[in-house]
């Protein structure tokens, strides 16, 4: 196994989907013509008058983060402009950690529960329990606030103080407790034994994502012998996507050698190819992977390395189809520009834009009946604006995105654990591996060598 360093390859988790990107720090630019500066001086022109005499005096920072923004997201659904709030709150995802309290939280008759506190985490140490209330922080009552809106006051810097009111069932008057936030490290990686198979769940692609899959396999090693072990299952279910570099490394972690990705360009100068080194984690165990319409962008880039190498089944329903990659780039007061400057092919030059991975088995995972009707089935093609992919047709990509909270009702998981166990059998499982890539276009594929 090789391990590499980031070096200008990072990514950001925004929204539904994420983005996999290459941050730079400049982009050679070439000079605009003459007729572009004369729309330019119309834009300043308008801006001047807008400011002037508009019949409310406007916010003309936001005038301009407007304007940007319009233009950027004109070109397709990815590229956009970062504030200073955004940006830092990109790079607290990516990075994996937070200053925070360690509580996992949702909205519940309008207050913030409890869903559990981290171990070792300063709410842990303070006695926050699972199943509380938060009804106020720091004075302010959670009420009328939204959950997005709660998180963030609870996070800040470490080592700063923050109160927070609780209603706890049994106490007969508010608890109050004043705890100091920490730094909060986000995992990345849920794993578990099921019994013969080690389940590998990754939650996001973030900085921490391989390290936290390391040591979730040497776990399961430890925990169930060699000669039992029947493989394991990777679960990018709703899996948004994250850190390009985080996704070769994952890819590598079950491959032995082969192209993992490469990033393409408008110039055929610009494109990068990354490999796989020696050296497979699991040992060469089976693997089954679980994709949904959830799995968007860097896990898209794992379950296809993994596919087209023939070293995992794939299992599930088609991926969102997000193969676009983005710059980020530095601006001034800490802003960033967002800029879609690539695509992503898998080892047999195939492009997921628009299009998606399709599984190697198709099993669909029904919808609990409160559910029905009103989950959307989504996907890059459905994107207004999204770049046409080279492949894609009026299919489009995506599929619908859920996944049972209990593993008893999770058709998908427990069809993956039969498959491992032999109790189910299919063409497509165990792959070959030493199968060579079949090109996904033979012409272009020889066109591009």
């Amino acid at each position: 196994m090789i391990r590499r360093a980031s070096l200008v390859l990072v990514g950001a988790l925004m929204g539904a989907t994420a983005m996999s990107v290459i941050y730079s720090a400049s982009i050679p630019a070439e000079a605009a013509g003459s007729s572009t500066y004369k729309e330019l001086s119309i834009f300043g022109d308008v801006f001047e008058r807008v400011r002037a005499q508009y019949v409310t005096p406007p916010n003309e920072e936001k005038l301009i983060e407007n304007a940007i923004n319009g233009m950027l997201t004109s070109l397709d659904p990815h590229s956009s402009y970062m504030n200073a709030k955004d940006a830092e709150e990109m790079r607290t995802q990516t990075k994996g950690e937070f200053g925070g309290l360690g509580i996992e939280v949702t909205m519940e008759d309008e207050l913030v529960k409890v869903i559990t506190p981290i171990d070792d985490t300063p709410a842990a140490r303070a006695g926050v329990l699972a199943g509380d209330y938060i009804s106020e922080i720091d004075g302010q009552a959670v009420r009328g606030l939204k959950l997005e809106d709660a998180v963030g006051k609870m996070r800040g810097e470490i080592n700063t103080p923050i109160k927070l009111t609780i209603l706890r069932k049994g106490a007969d008057k508010p608890i109050e407790l004043t705890i100091v936030r920490d730094i909060i490290p986000v995992r990345a990686v849920k794993s578990r034994v099921e019994g013969d198979v080690g389940y590998l769940r990754i939650i996001s692609f973030s900085e921490k994502t391989y390290d936290d899959l390391e040591k979730a396999i040497a776990t399961i090693k430890k925990e169930v012998p060699a000669d039992k072990l029947k493989g394991y299952v990777l679960d990018l279910r709703l899996n948004p996507g994250g850190l390009l570099d985080q996704a070769i490394n994952v890819s590598d972690a079950f491959l032995e050698r082969g192209e993992v990705v490469s990033t393409r360009g408008r110039n055929a100068d610009e494109t990068r190819r990354f490999s796989a080194g020696p050296g497979d984690l699991t040992d060469g165990k089976p693997v089954i992977v679980l994709l949904n319409g959830g799995s968007a962008s860097a896990s898209e880039i794992v379950a296809g390395a993994l596919q087209d190498l023939h070293r995992a089944t794939l299992l599930g329903t088609r991926s969102f189809g997000k193969g676009s990659v983005q710059t980020m780039v530095p601006l001034g007061e800490n802003g960033m520009l967002r800029l879609t400057t690539a695509l992503y092919y898998t080892p047999s030059g195939k492009s997921i834009q628009g299009t998606g991975i399709t599984p190697d088995i198709k099993v669909d995972q029904p919808l609990p009946d409160e559910l029905k009707g009103k989950l959307v089935t989504e996907g890059e093609s459905s994107l207004p604006g999204h770049i046409k992919g080279q492949d894609e047709t009026d299919e489009g990509s995506g599929s619908v995105a859920y996944v049972p909270p209990e593993a008893k009702d999770d058709i998908q998981l427990n069809y993956a654990l039969d498959l491992l166990r032999g109790v189910k059998t299919d063409p497509s499982f165990p792959p070959d591996p030493n199968k060579p890539v079949v090109p996904a276009n033979p012409d272009k594929a020889a066109a591009t060598k």
